[in-house]
């Protein structure tokens, strides 16, 4: 069985994803954002969901040893929402407040159809959004995977490690693929 944890950054949803996780019959359990990396190791994880949280990542910059997971990491990770916006500034990516926040429903739209991710979602699909602040310059490192009218880095992976961000939240039911997204994570830790 695939074993996923879910990094608790103070989210709103921290539980929401992992239970999709564990409705995805995998291992799961949320963490604090201060396990060490060897703990982590001990565990044996496959995977880790770097989740959204309180702070504001365009102001501050400190996730508990998140900076820790990115750097020694050899498994999959994927940030969401601040999780999403503390990797991209981890890798030299910057990260302002919006100048259009969005909240609730909006159409998201695929630039990379055939990423691993995205596998199986449609080219615009709704999504669930819920930010201040977003990722307006992408890191040298990553690419551009998805985009939506007010925020043109929506979705962004590692060109070279299994890193991937997203800033809508796809543990929310709003999020029309939201489930596919989580299947996909799954597997991407499964290889």
């Amino acid at each position: 069985m695939v074993r996923i944890y879910v990094v608790d950054n103070g989210g709103q949803w921290t539980h929401r994803e992992w239970r999709t996780l564990r409705d995805l019959e995998v291992d799961t359990k949320i963490v604090p954002n201060t396990i060490s990396f060897t703990d982590l190791l001990k565990d044996n994880v496959d995977g880790l969901v770097l989740s959204g949280g309180a702070p504001r990542i365009g102001l501050e910059s400190d996730l508990g040893n998140c900076s820790e997971y990115l750097e020694k990491a050899g498994f999959p990770i994927l940030g969401i929402c601040a999780g999403h916006q503390f990797m991209a500034r981890f890798f030299g990516g910057e990260v302002e407040p919006s100048k259009v926040p969005e909240f609730g429903k909006i159409e998201l739209t695929l630039l990379k159809e055939k990423d691993m991710l995205f596998e199986g979602v449609s080219k615009k699909s709704i999504v669930w959004e819920s930010h201040n602040d977003e990722v307006t310059l992408l890191p040298n490192e990553f690419e551009l995977l998805a985009e939506s009218e007010n925020c043109k880095i929506q979705a962004m992976r590692h060109k070279k490690k299994p890193f991937y961000g997203l800033q809508f939240h796809p543990e929310v039911e709003h999020t029309e693929y939201g489930e596919r997204i989580f299947k996909n994570f799954v597997k991407i830790c499964r290889k």
